[in-house]
């Protein structure tokens, strides 16, 4: 997520760093209606099986998961509903060339305020391998030990 003090993240796919190499991010808005944005005040959101796709010229975010608005009425809007993300057309075309041609992902990492607006972080990813992951958790196991120990000693 860039560097803002006023961006507040409201989720985060933690799943996408264990499932994928993260090989370029960019920050891209959203499409949305009144009582999402509400929904998302609230910290209502998950991005933990969704996924971007490239259709006729968009840039579309499927399986977002938002909540519908408690206090809301008929125009509570469908919480999977398809969401169009906003990118210039250069962007989506070079982003859907590089998915088509070498198998890339696009995965939305986050979702945060900047400032009044919803922005979504996108990240160009590559799938890891089983030994890939289990390569990362031994790292983070080693680090964490590491860590320990250095605390242990300074007591």
């Amino acid at each position: 997520m860039p560097g803002k003090e006023n961006a507040k993240t409201i989720a985060q796919n933690k799943k996408a760093y264990h499932d994928y190499f993260v090989e370029e991010s960019l920050e891209a808005g959203i499409e949305l209606v009144g009582t999402e944005v509400k929904s998302l005040r609230q910290g209502r959101a998950n991005l933990k099986d969704s996924w971007c796709s490239v259709v006729g010229g968009e840039m579309l975010l499927n399986g977002c998961h938002i909540s519908q608005y408690d206090f809301g009425n008929i125009f509570n809007k469908d919480p999977l509903r398809v969401r169009r993300l906003l990118l210039h057309k250069r962007e989506i075309m070079r982003l859907y060339g590089l998915v088509k041609q070498q198998g890339y992902s696009l995965i939305p990492l986050s979702l945060y305020f900047k400032g009044s607006r919803v922005k979504v972080q996108i990240g160009l990813c590559k799938g890891k391998k089983l030994y890939d992951k289990r390569a990362d958790m031994a790292e983070r196991a080693a680090k964490r030990a590491i860590e320990r120990a250095v605390k242990e000693q300074n007591r």
